[in-house]
C-alpha cells in the first residue's frame, strides 16, 4: 500500500445538516458519542495500512483542523501522515474548491509525487467498515484503470442512488443517477448469478449503487483533470471514465451509511446505541481511531438505562432514566432527568472550569438540568438546559421550523451547540423558518 495516497473529500457547506454544521464543517460532526466523522474514512485507512492521507478542507474546518492535529501523529519511521490541504489562492487558481474533483485538481502536485501509482478518493461523512487492500486486489486483478465501489441494494432504494450496469466480468458498463421510471430501472438490473459468484449474497438486491469510493491508476486521474474542467467524481468524472476507461466494480456487502442529512444522522447515532447495532464500533483488531481524552470513568447512582451508550466522564443524577439514547463525552444529567430516543453530543468542559463561565451569570450549567424531558432530539456540545425543561414534540407530524433557540428538522429537535435553555422552558409554537 505504499504507492497509493489518499484523498478524503471534506464536504461543501454541510446545508442539509444544518444547524449542525453552523460552527463546523460536516466532517467534524461528532458521531457515536466520542468521535467524529473523519475518524471513519482514516480509520479504515490505517486499518488498510495505508498511511498517506490527505484531507481537503474549505468551510468551517478550524474544530477538523484541531481534531486532525491532536490525534493523528505518526511515529517518523513509518512514513505515514494525514495532511490537511485547504482551499488557498495559488499562482494556478484563486478560486475555492468548485466541487469533488475540482478539489483534487487544484492539488494535483500531491498525485505527481515520485512512487504514487493510485489514488483513493473517499468522502468525509460515511459510516462503514471498509479494507482498501481488498479493493486494489480487485483493481490489479481485472487490470482496470479505475475501480469503484458498489453496494447491493434492492429496488425500493435504487431511485434514491446512482446505479450501474456491468457486464459478465464486472466492467462498468453503463451509469444512471437516481433512476424515476421501471423502464430505466429494467436496464440496470444485474444478474442475482453474478452476485452471488463474487461471495455475496443477493437476497433480492438485484442493483448496485455507487458508494462514491473511487481507485484511479494515477496518471489517470491526472490525465482526467488536466484536460477537462468537471467539479465533480460522482456526476462528470465517474461517468467520462466509463465511456474510455476500463472501469471495474469492486462489490462490498457491509453497513454503510451516507449521514448527509439531520434524519439519517439521528437515526444512526440511535442505531449504534441499539442492543443489536449494524454497525459494530467494537470489532477486533478494526479500531475507531480518536482523540484520547483521558476522562474519567462516567459516575452514575440509581439511574434506570436501557438500549443506550453512556461515553466516557458522564456524571449522571438519581433517578434519571435513559431510554435508547447516546450520551456523549462530559454529559452532565441532573436528578429525575428523563430523556428518550435522544443524542446527547456532550461538552468539550465540566461546569467548574474557567472557559465554561456563561456570559449570563444567570444561566444554567452545562447539561441537562433536574427534573427535564428530553424526547426526539439531538443537543449539540456545551448545551445548557436548566431545571423542568420540556423538550419534546407534540405530535410526529410537526412541519420544520424554529421555536426560540430550537429548531426541528426531518422531525427530529435540534438543539444547536451553546444553546441556553432557561428553567422551565417548554417547545411551543413551531415557527417556518429557513436553513
Amino acid at each position: 500500500m505504499n504507492n497509493i495516497i489518499c484523498f478524503i473529500l471534506g464536504g461543501g457547506k454541510g446545508s442539509r445538516l444544518m444547524p449542525l454544521t453552523a460552527e463546523r464543517s460536516k466532517p467534524a460532526v461528532p458521531l457515536g458519542g466520542k468521535y467524529r466523522l473523519i475518524d471513519i474514512p482514516i480509520s479504515n485507512c490505517i486499518n488498510s495500512n495505508l498511511r498517506r492521507i490527505y484531507l481537503l478542507t474549505q468551510f468551517n474546518s478550524v474544530s477538523l483542523h484541531r481534531h486532525i492535529r491532536q490525534t493523528y501523529n505518526f511515529d517518523p519511521f513509518s512514513g505515514g501522515f494525514v495532511e490537511i490541504l485547504a482551499a488557498e489562492q495559488t499562482n494556478e487558481s484563486v478560486d475555492w474548491y468548485q466541487g469533488t474533483a475540482d478539489a483534487v485538481r487544484k492539488q494535483l502536485r500531491y498525485l505527481q509525487q515520485p512512487g504514487v501509482d493510485y489514488v483513493l478518493i473517499l468522502s468525509g461523512d460515511q459510516l462503514y467498515r471498509m479494507d482498501y487492500q481488498k479493493m486494489l486486489e480487485t483493481h490489479l486483478q481485472s487490470q482496470a484503470e479505475v475501480t469503484i465501489a458498489a453496494l447491493p441494494i434492492d429496488e425500493e432504494l435504487a431511485s434514491s442512488f446512482g446505479i450501474m450496469r456491468l457486464d459478465e466480468t464486472g466492467r462498468v458498463q453503463g451509469f444512471l443517477e437516481k433512476p424515476q421510471t421501471a423502464s430505466e430501472l429494467s436496464q440496470f438490473k444485474t444478474d442475482p448469478d453474478w452476485i452471488e459468484s463474487q461471495g455475496v449474497s443477493c437476497g433480492g438486491r438485484q442493483y448496485l449503487a455507487s458508494m462514491g469510493i473511487y481507485l484511479f491508476n494515477a496518471n489517470v486521474l491526472v490525465d482526467a483533470l488536466q484536460k477537462t474542467s468537471y467539479h465533480d467524481f460522482g456526476k462528470e468524472v465517474f461517468p467520462a471514465s466509463i465511456r474510455s476507461k476500463h472501469v471495474q466494480t469492486h462489490l462490498f456487502d457491509g453497513y454503510w451509511e451516507d449521514i448527509g442529512t439531520i434524519k439519517a444522522f439521528y437515526e444512526c447515532n440511535l442505531a449504534l446505541a441499539s442492543q443489536s447495532p449494524p454497525f459494530d464500533m467494537n470489532s477486533p483488531g478494526l479500531p475507531i481511531f480518536t482523540r484520547p481524552r483521558f476522562l474519567p470513568p462516567t459516575r452514575a447512582q440509581g439511574v434506570t438505562i436501557t438500549g443506550s451508550i453512556l461515553s466516557d466522564g458522564c456524571v449522571i443524577g438519581s433517578g434519571t432514566v435513559i431510554e435508547e439514547c447516546l450520551i456523549g463525552l462530559r454529559s452532565v444529567l441532573g436528578d429525575q432527568v428523563r430523556i428518550r430516543r435522544s443524542v446527547m453530543m456532550g461538552a468539550d468542559f465540566y461546569q467548574r472550569e474557567d472557559r465554561a463561565r456563561p456570559a449570563n451569570p444567570d444561566a444554567p450549567p452545562i447539561g441537562v438540568g433536574p427534573g427535564s424531558i428530553v424526547e426526539g432530539a439531538i443537543i449539540d456540545k456545551n448545551c445548557r438546559i436548566g431545571k423542568n425543561v420540556v423538550v419534546q414534540l407534540p405530535s410526529q407530524q410537526v412541519p420544520d421550523g424554529r421555536c426560540g433557540p430550537v429548531i426541528v428538522r426531518d422531525g427530529v429537535i435540534v438543539i444547536p451547540k451553546n444553546t441556553i435553555l432557561p428553567d422551565g422552558w417548554k417547545l411551543g409554537t413551531i415557527e417556518p423558518c429557513t436553513f
